[in-house]
């Protein structure tokens, strides 16, 4: 029988929940996107296509897993999926990567074994937010805070644990 995959999802949010504007994110860490690419290295990501377009192109070593309603929708280097079971028996994967956008997240969460959170610590205007993890349902495991510099926000990296042992879905 083979094991369920590691869920991780992957966000940036700042002290406001603002997690981007305009399909972009309202701040420049050069930091967050080296953690981004360590997390993520080797592992296929799952995102929503507006996530997909956002992106600077195909992000090398990864496999770029595009969730979407619209079943004639194609992207060069993207594999569509109609739903989040879709997506996981896509991967294949030991590790699957959830990347956003803000609808995704919300449809993983309950399948979610671990976020890595960015905390981006300052009030950001934009128009798409997320919640933060509710503490009933997860542990912080890690934290590593590093101060402004140079004009861009202090900054956290922060790993929680799902707090029940089990998924919802996953049979004891």
């Amino acid at each position: 029988m083979r094991q369920a995959p590691e869920i991780v999802i992957i966000l940036a949010r700042a002290d406001n929940g603002v997690i981007g504007k305009d399909g972009d994110l309202p701040w420049r860490l050069p930091a967050d996107l080296k953690h981004f690419k360590a997390l993520t290295l080797g592992h296929p990501m799952v995102m929503g296509r507006k996530t997909f377009d956002s992106l600077p192109g195909l992000l090398p070593g990864r496999r770029h897993i595009v969730l979407t309603r619209d079943t004639r929708w194609t992207g060069e280097g993207a594999e569509p999926v109609r739903d989040p079971q879709q997506a996981i028996a896509v991967a294949a994967a030991s590790t699957v990567a959830v990347i956003g956008g803000a609808e995704i997240t919300r449809l993983f969460l309950p399948l979610a074994d671990r976020i890595e959170l960015t905390e981006v610590h300052f009030e950001a205007e934009g128009n798409t937010s997320i919640d933060y993890p509710d503490p009933a349902d997860w542990l912080e495991v890690a934290r590593e805070d590093h101060p402004a510099q140079g004009g861009r926000p202090a900054y956290s990296f922060v790993t929680f644990r799902r707090a029940h042992c089990q998924r919802p879905d996953t049979p004891l």
